[in-house]
């Protein structure tokens, strides 16, 4: 019996068998279509023309319909005593399938189908009633198709017949017609006397063997020993009066009788048989005849025929009253409650209810529940155990029964053809557990508001089949109760009561696997020795024996698996979190694009909610791999291991860890030991947290450049300059970061270092690891590896990249032992895409320890499915990886050796060095570009200062001047070499200056090869490649002399005199000093003067050299001895600037703009700064001081960039714009042409004699290169002791052209002695007081006391 289909007992069954050497899909085939036909109309079925096989027969009008079922597995042993008691479970006909073709014979094939018959129904089984094999031609070859005819029990079907299907539906009625004759025939065994003591003798009696019944005692009617008297409708039928009591069947004659049929009285087994005689037999007179009646109910439900199995159901009802006959009474009410529902069926319309409220299928309900009370009390009243696992069944199944009502109406939405048509056909199909599975929670509940009947009710009513009586089913009967409480709890919605079932069924199939694996055995010994063919043993020896273990058949393995992996998802583990896959396939580069989905968790870093309870998971999961073990599957005992070991290693204990992990180690082992091809992906989670490629060394780092470069001069780029920002001159690692993607060269190997994660409590074992690449082929090798446990874990990866191109770094291929390599991809992310990512981790993290949803739609990969389902669909993005840029093979080139001892060298501030530097090319490619840059200690905080733009504008050009103007290394390009061939050496000349606060520096060297060749036209490139060589210096810098107080003197009319008196009795120092300050014309020189100190313990000579295009050059030495301070002075020739030179702005050396000055400068002040900076750089261009050590050769600079110009300096140092010469002449006579004579002066003192009138004469001159209209100021001080002849303001000159000089003559007396000075100021007409002065003028004298 299918105890899944509630009107079984409505059902014929029908046993197909494959007959023959027919393959199994031409089985499937023919078997499908004759499982096509689920019911027949009683009026397509043939009446039998014998007469005694009419009883059962339907009219040829009859509405109803024979249910029809199909099964492929003959019955148990075990119910063979359910025989008479439950026809329905046994196949009453059985169908043989076979194929034919032009080669078979039909009688072979008869033949093996008469064999199979015999084979599973022994010799005096009541079942199958009728057989017949259905021959299926497979083409129209074949010519003995009349041969069916001359062999009984075979039917050919010929291969060119168009519909076959009618054909079949005409056979299987004939078939039918076969077995409602035989079912006469059975109750003709049963109606007698005899026949019923056999019914009531046990409690599920056997169809007696018709050898075993007595022939008739009558000979005048021989039929009649076979009626049996029918009782009355008492539950004692009074035998001998019964022909005197009219039978309320009588009413039915109809009905009873079979086609054809006269009306004998003794024709119809429902009327009471004509009296007989009179005999003493109490054979039958002291048993009931309810059996029968139940019996015969049966017979017609089969048969279709519903209102006769309804009255004689209720006949047996009302007989069946002891408590020996409780189970055949709780059988009726079965039968009783089938008969609404086929009705139902045929009707295909509602049947009305009782008044009231009651519900249609409530009746039906309570003959249910009452059989299951009976058959309950029947089995705990029975003390024989034979029949405890027969009651048990019948108990079970009446339970499933009710069940399958309650499910059928509660899923069709009520009583109706849908609910009918699923109790009577199709029971509870697989397409219709899984829909209700699929239902919310408030869908399942609608249906129970709708129909009235709650799932609680449906699952109360279910789990009354399950308790200690399925303990006493036989196995395979206990399975399938099992399977269908499951089904209908997984129907139900209630996943956890049905995992629970399942857990059992799995125990019950495990039985078996173990009790067949102990009858088979494991082992067999094959023979003695080691089983080599055509070796003799020598006579004597021990011989061992070799056991040989046979391959263990996986078949049904899958299914088995299957379940635990439901049931272990239903308690939250996810058993096929690790994929078993082929272990021969191989990782390609298409599945590697297709697998570039990753999971949301391992991206976010986020870790599952755990769900469930630990314990009881943890339990379930040893429960899985113990049915995993014991199939034997050991690819799936590895998968289970790793599974839960991804999924629970959070609640797991560390026994537990190692212990899966060593099983599913062992597991993987003794698969691939077996032959067994399958495997498991990459468990262990995402192993990658990060990858870096290491930069290579600085001396084999690339450097992309443009080839611009190549074209500019080298004055045009001040390297020292252009990156302002970096306090390096040469910074490989910035140049590196300035890049889009690194660069690597090919054929030269790099390294790239992967963080690995272990989150587990042991060292977690990795078989290889390799780099997953695109783009540019490389060469590496997969290495093995172990994590330590719970830890990070960098890796450091070697590959070689083959050709020049694009690499792109996809991530990593890693294979845990026993598995299949797998690729993870480390996909880089926009910090958009990081924001992103950080708000999606920071949701889920805020749901978690939230009771958001309940029940199983909180496991964790339902909640992620709910959260991808209510996110907004997004574009999908193309997944960007690292992406290296592989060069050209590359030259390399080595310091072979240097001129100075230990990388170190020493010098005086100033001084200037030479330092050898020998390289080699030690590859195979030739140097044709070779460039020398250099960086020192000093660069670095001037280069801080310029960029944090604090600076004034006279500190900023000192800075840079001093960067670009007097860097520490320096090399001509010209003089050095450019190119170097493969293995040879050159040596390269650097300049060393000392600098004073210059402490270390460096050589880097840019070398490439450019101009390759080319195998075919191309366009030339854009860009090459160098690399840099560097060489550190420790550099050494004393200090030893300062210059300081420099200035700028005239040559006054104090210190002129003197100077130009030489006397040959001073020193030769003095005397080298006076002659070096005589000039021809002082008005047009300045004396230049500085102090120098020398803080050094050597004696230096300071040379002061003044070059000017208009006056010879000269110099001056002196011997500055240690700790003194000597002042030299030199004579400069006055100068005049332009005022296109002295109108520009004070210039910056590189190309930063500068703010001219912070504070809000009048334009007078800006004119003035600019004069004092472009003066101060002309002086010194013109003024230079150099140094050399006394006594030795060493020499140097010395610089005067330290010192600051004042304003008086400046007017000083310039010519003026219109000169002023002063004079006292006196006359011989008042006549201005009158002889002029000069009055007498020394030492540029005049001293004219007092109280007399002497002309001052003032003569201009314009030294300016545009005319200039002047007038003149005098002064004479004391005044009041002073008497002139005219004005001493606003005197005219007049308007006087370049050069062109002009005498203003003035008469004045003094009249007292003393010290009298006069001076003259020359102004521009019309401008301003501050800006007209253009000249000055002085005449200092004095009178002397004349004695009276």
């Amino acid at each position: 019996m299918d105890p899944m289909t509630f009107a079984s007992l409505a059902q014929i069954r029908i046993l197909l068998l494959p007959v023959g050497s027919i393959k199994r899909p031409s089985f499937e085939k023919w078997a499908s279509e004759i499982r096509s036909f689920e019911n027949i109309r009683l009026g397509d079925i043939p009446a039998d023309p014998q007469e005694d096989k009419a009883r059962f027969m339907p009219n040829p009008l009859a509405s109803g319909h024979i249910h029809l079922t199909y099964t492929s597995h003959p019955p148990s042993t075990s119910h063979s005593a359910l025989s008479v008691f439950r026809p329905s479970d046994f196949p009453l006909g059985l169908i043989g399938v076979a194929t034919c073709s032009k080669d078979d014979s039909l009688s072979d094939v008869l033949a093996h189908f008469n064999a199979a018959r015999n084979e599973l129904f022994p010799a005096g089984f009541t079942y199958p009633l009728a057989t017949n094999c259905f021959v299926f031609e497979e083409s129209d070859d074949n010519t003995q198709l009349n041969l069916g005819d001359t062999l009984p029990g075979l039917v050919v079907i010929p291969s060119m017949m168009g519909n076959k299907k009618i054909y079949v539906g005409t056979l299987l009625a004939d078939l039918c017609s076969n077995i409602l004759g035989e079912f006469a025939t059975m109750v003709q065994s049963l109606e007698t006397p005899l026949g019923n003591e056999y019914l009531n003798a046990s409690m599920f009696p056997a169809i007696p063997h018709a050898s075993e019944l007595p022939k008739s005692l009558d000979s005048d009617s021989p039929m009649r020993s076979s009626l049996p008297p029918l009782p009355s409708f008492n539950s004692q039928p009074d035998l001998q009066t019964r022909s005197k009591t009219p039978t309320p069947l009588g009413l039915k004659r109809n009905s009873s009788l079979g086609p054809n049929v006269p009306p004998a009285p003794y024709r119809h087994s429902s009327l009471p048989a004509p009296a007989v005689k009179k005999r003493t037999n109490p054979i039958g007179a002291v048993s009931s005849h309810g059996r029968l009646f139940k019996f015969l109910g049966d017979l017609f439900l089969l048969a279709g025929r519903t209102m006769d199995a309804s009255v004689w159901y209720t006949e047996a009802v009302a007989i069946l009253k002891s408590p020996q006959d409780a189970v055949w009474y709780a059988s009726a009410l079965e039968g009783l409650a089938t008969i609404p529902i086929v009705d139902a069926w045929a009707s295909t319309q509602s049947i009305n209810g009782l008044a009231g409220d009651k519900e249609p299928w409530a009746d039906i309900s309570d003959k249910l529940n009452q059989a299951i009370s009976m058959y309950s009390r029947a089995a705990s009243g029975n003390d024989g155990e034979v029949n405890f696992p027969i009651l048990s069944g019948l108990y079970t199944r009446a339970v499933l029964r009710h069940s399958m009502l309650l499910y059928c109406v509660w899923s069709a939405k009520g009583w109706g053809p849908h609910a009918f048509n699923q109790m009577l056909q199709s029971g509870l199909s697989s397409s219709d557990s899984n829909s209700n599975k699929n239902m919310s929670d408030a869908a399942l509940e609608r249906l129970s508001s709708i129909t009235g009947i709650s799932r609680s009710s449906i699952a109360a009513t279910l789990s009354q089949a399950h308790g200690p009586w399925l303990l006493h089913l036989e196995i395979r009967e206990r399975i399938s109760a099992l399977e269908a409480m499951a089904s209908l709890f997984g129907a139900l919605g209630y996943r956890r009561k049905e995992a629970y079932i399942l857990r059992e069924v799995l125990g019950c199939i495990m039985d078996l696997v173990v009790c067949a694996r102990e009858e088979t055995g494991s082992a067999r010994v094959i023979g003695a020795g080691l089983g080599i063919q055509g070796v003799a043993m020598v006579n004597g020896l021990n011989r061992g024996t070799v056991g040989v273990r046979e391959n263990d058949s996986r078949i049904g393995n899958e299914s088995v698996i299957r379940i635990v992996k439901y049931i272990c998802r239903v308690h939250g583990i996810d058993m096929e979190a690790v994929k078993i896959v082929d272990g021969n396939a191989q990782l390609n580069a298409g599945e590697r694009d297709a697998e570039t989905a990753l999971d949301e968790t391992e991206i976010l870093g986020v870790s599952h909610e755990p769900f469930g309870w630990p314990e009881l998971q943890v339990g379930i999961v040893r429960e899985a791999i113990a049915v995993a073990e014991a199939l034997p599957d050991y690819p799936s005992v590895a998968q289970f291991s790793l599974s839960s070991l991804r999924s629970l290693h959070p609640v797991m204990s560390q026994g537990d860890q190692n212990h899966l992990y060593s099983t599913a180690a062992r597991a993987l082992s003794t698969a691939k030991r077996r032959g067994d091809t399958r495997a498991v992906d990459y468990w262990a989670g995402r192993p990658i947290a990060s990858m870096e490629i290491l930069p290579p060394p600085l001396v084999r780092l690339p450097i992309e450049k443009p080839m611009s470069v190549l074209s500019q001069r080298r004055s045009d780029v001040v390297p020292i300059l252009t990156g302002m920002t970096d306090p390096f001159l040469y910074n490989p690692r910035k140049s590196m970061s300035g890049q889009g993607q690194s660069l690597l060269v090919q054929n030269e190997p790099f390294e790239l270092v992967a963080t690995l994660r272990n989150p587990f409590v042991f060292d977690l074992e990795l078989s290889s690891l390799a780099l997953s690449t695109s783009g540019v082929p490389i060469e590496t090798k997969a290495i093995p590896m172990i994590v330590p446990a719970n830890s990070f874990h960098p890796v450091t990866i070697t590959a070689k990249p083959l050709e020049a191109g694009v690499l792109t770094i996809r991530g990593c291929i890693v294979q845990a032992p026993g598995g299949v390599p797998k690729e993870f991809v480390l996909p880089l992310s926009t910090d958009e895409e990081e924001e992103k990512r950080a708000r999606r981790r920071s949701a889920i993290e805020c749901e978690v320890g939230r009771s958001k949803r309940a029940g199983l739609a909180s496991r964790p990969w339902e909640k992620a499915g709910k959260r991808l389902n209510g996110a907004t669909s997004q574009s999908t993005q193309t997944l960007r990886f690292l992406q290296v840029k592989v060069v050209l093979e590359q030259p390399l080139l080595r310091i072979r050796r240097t001129s100075l001892t230990h990388g170190a060298v020493m010098l005086y501030n100033g001084e200037t060095s030479t330092i050898r530097v020998t390289f080699e090319n030690v590859s195979s490619l030739p140097i044709d570009f070779l460039r020398l840059t250099f960086d020192d200690s000093t660069i670095a905080p001037a280069q801080q200062a310029l960029a944090e733009g604090e600076l004034s504008v006279y500190e900023t050009y000192e800075t840079e001047y001093d960067l670009i103007h007097r860097p520490v290394f320096t090399w001509d390009s010209k003089r050095n070499p450019q190119q170097v061939e493969p293995g040879e050496k050159v040596v390269v000349v650097v300049n060393c200056y000392g600098k004073v606060g210059c402490i270390s520096g460096a050589m880097h060297v840019s070398y490439s090869y450019i101009h390759r060749r080319r195998a075919t036209l191309q366009e030339p490139q854009e860009v090459f490649h160098t690399r840099q060589l560097s060489y550190p210096v420790l550099v050494t810098v004393y200090h030893m002399l300062e210059c300081h107080s420099m200035d700028i003197l005239p040559y006054s009319i104090d210190t002129v005199a003197p100077i130009l008196e030489l006397d040959q009795h001073e020193p030769q120092s003095v005397r080298t000093r006076k002659t070096l300050l005589n000039v021809e014309d002082v008005a047009d020189w300045c004396i230049f003067s500085i102090e120098v100190r020398n803080t050094y313990g050597v004696p230096f000579e300071v040379t002061f050299e003044r070059t000017q295009p208009d006056a010879e050059s000269t110099a001056t030495t002196a011997l500055v001895p240690p700790g003194s301070t000597t002042r030299i002075v030199i004579p400069v020739k006055k100068f005049r600037l332009l005022e296109e030179h002295i109108s520009q702005p004070i210039p910056t050396l590189s190309d930063r703009q500068f703010v001219v000055a912070k504070s809000n400068l009048t334009t007078a002040e800006e004119r003035s700064q600019r004069e004092l900076f472009w003066y101060r750089e002309q002086l010194f261009k013109f003024v230079r001081g150099r140094w050399k050590e006394t006594g030795g050769t060493r020499y140097g600079d010395l610089s005067l960039r330290q010192q600051r110009m004042t304003q008086i300096m400046l007017e000083t140092l310039r010519t003026e714009t219109a000169r002023v010469h002063m004079f006292l002449v006196q006359r011989a006579s008042e006549d201005p042409d009158s002889e002029v004579q000069p009055v007498p002066h020394h030492n540029g003192k005049w001293k004219p004699e007092p109280n007399a009138f002497v002309y001052l004469q003032t003569l201009v001159t314009n030294l300016s290169p545009s005319p200039l209209s002047l007038v003149l100021d005098l002064s004479l001080e004391p005044i009041q002791h002073v008497v002139f002849e005219g004005v001493l303001f606003d005197i005219p000159v007049g308007l006087l052209q370049p050069g062109e000089s002009k005498e203003v003559e003035m008469p004045v007396a003094f009249i007292t002695a003393g010290r009298f000075d006069a001076t003259a100021d020359v102004r521009v007409l019309g401008q301003s007081h501050d800006r007209s002065k253009v000249g000055q003028g002085a005449l200092r004298i004095a009178i002397d006391v004349v004695d009276m």
